[in-house]
């Protein structure tokens, strides 16, 4: 028995090894090459701490709609059957003087007792409206915090995006630039076969491709890399083979003073210190309802007799109401109340400094992000330039060499000049593409 299970096992695990080998399942593929608009799509739809304040946000507002409930008047349908046991004694009623057995328990009424009846209860008091202006500011900050989450999200997903279209650029560009090497390695070979150059020149022309081609490696490396976590965030299998949309040119930079109206208006961490400390304001409020007496109202409607019947057997009426109001008045309750109301105010004051903390720290992020876009996009035409030189400056050291007038060096330092240059273009522009996306999701248009 054991060998057959050994022999099951053996074969299943190679039947494994031969569907790895053969690549009998590959990773799966996003067939359409995805936007940013797409990837913040699928991230809010698979990110899990997204997923949670949504659905904090959902159930807060659920709890407003239940503490607006709670100030108003309450039926229920009471419904019950009391039996008790007989003293063995017989009394006559009030119902025409019918003799019938007397319950064992003096609190209840016959040893039969049926209840049904329609009871509508109101409490009037301040607690409640504390607990409907607490519950508004919970909501409300929920509601900024799920707007503060899909910001963060968006800042990551926005990162990670253009880091997976930087990594795209930088390999190209290292191919590029291994082509490049490849072809000078061949003229300097060629010059060398017909005696126009020493062998010195080939072998630095060899070592200029080997640094090319480990370029290349560790930029496909990186560029994997930056796949993958991007992937993790948008798919179930972070396998998943994707590509992005080409690129189009970034939008202008708004003006200043249309960005800070929009970030004042529309700032999550504001909104949610202005919560909290609506929050404290309304604790306070609970806490002085300590102080203040409530008002409970009843209404009952129904029969609570011996019989499940209108009438009693002479006749007499069981249906009938009766009404209640309740007024309680606080006395002492060794200052609790009062040390509740202290505690409020002390949490107030402490949302009232997160609240002006929030506010400057909008202030500040505004103007460090502006500045970021603005000095981003003033160094766009230089950076590009720049690239255009070194690729006009690579092309004339090339031709100077084939003819003689330039060194091998030259070369080389031409060719690392222009992968620098194209590198840096690479990096502004994602940086100012960073920079812009930043300042769309400070004032909330992103």
């Amino acid at each position: 028995m054991r060998c057959v299970r050994l022999g099951s096992i053996a074969v299943l695990l190679s039947g494994f090894a031969l569907a790895a080998g053969t690549g009998q399942t590959p990773s799966p593929t996003s067939t359409a090459p995805l936007t940013l608009d797409d990837v913040i799509k699928l991230a809010e739809a698979n990110e899990p701490t997204f997923a949670a304040a949504v659905a904090e946000s959902r159930a807060t507002s659920l709890e407003s709609k239940d503490a607006k409930a709670g100030l108003l008047p309450a039926v229920t349908f009471h419904n019950q059957y009391l039996f008790t046991e007989s003293n063995h004694t017989k009394a006559a009623t009030m119902q025409g003087g019918v003799s019938q057995s007397l319950p064992v328990f003096i609190a209840n009424n016959a040893v039969h007792e049926y209840t049904s009846q329609g009871m509508v209860t109101e409490t009037v008091g301040l607690a409640g409206v504390a607990a409907v202006r607490l519950a508004d500011a919970h909501d409300a900050r929920a509601r900024a915090e799920l707007e503060i989450a899909r910001r963060g999200l968006i800042s990551t997903v926005v990162g990670l995006y253009y880091n997976v279209r930087n990594g795209a650029q930088r390999l190209a560009i290292a191919q590029r630039a291994v082509d490049e090497a490849n072809r000078f390695v061949d003229i300097t070979q060629k010059r060398e076969a017909a005696g126009e150059s020493a062998h010195a020149d080939v072998i630095k022309a060899r070592l200029g491709q080997q640094q090319r081609q480990r370029d290349l490696a560790d930029a496909g490396l990186a560029n994997e890399k930056a796949q993958l976590e991007l992937d993790v965030l948008l798919y179930p299998d972070p396998g998943t083979r994707f590509s992005i949309a080409d690129e189009t040119a970034p939008p202008m930079l708004p003006e200043r003073s249309e960005v800070e109206a929009a970030a004042r208006a529309n700032n999550p961490d504001v909104r949610s210190a202005l919560a909290a400390l609506q929050a404290s304001q309304a604790e306070s409020l609970n806490a002085w309802a300590g102080l203040l007496p409530d008002l409970a109202l009843n209404y009952t409607y129904g029969i609570d007799a011996p019989e499940v019947a209108s009438h009693g057997p002479d006749g007499a009426l069981n249906r009938g109401y009766s009404a209640s109001a309740t007024f309680d008045l606080p006395i002492w309750d060794w200052l609790t109340s009062e040390r509740k109301v202290k505690e409020a105010h002390l949490r107030a004051e402490a949302t009232r400094v997160a609240l002006t903390a929030a506010q400057r720290r909008l202030l500040a992020d505004l103007a460090e992000f502006y500045n970021e876009a603005d000095v981003a996009r003033q160094e766009l035409a230089s950076l590009d330039a720049s690239a255009t030189d070194a690729r006009e400056s690579l092309r004339l050291t090339s031709l100077r060499y084939v003819n003689g007038e330039s060194t091998v060096l030259d070369v080389v330092d031409a060719q690392n000049t222009l992968v620098t240059a194209e590198n840096a273009q690479a990096d502004g522009s994602v940086r100012y593409e960073l920079a812009l996306a930043q300042l769309e999701t400070l004032t909330g248009r992103l």
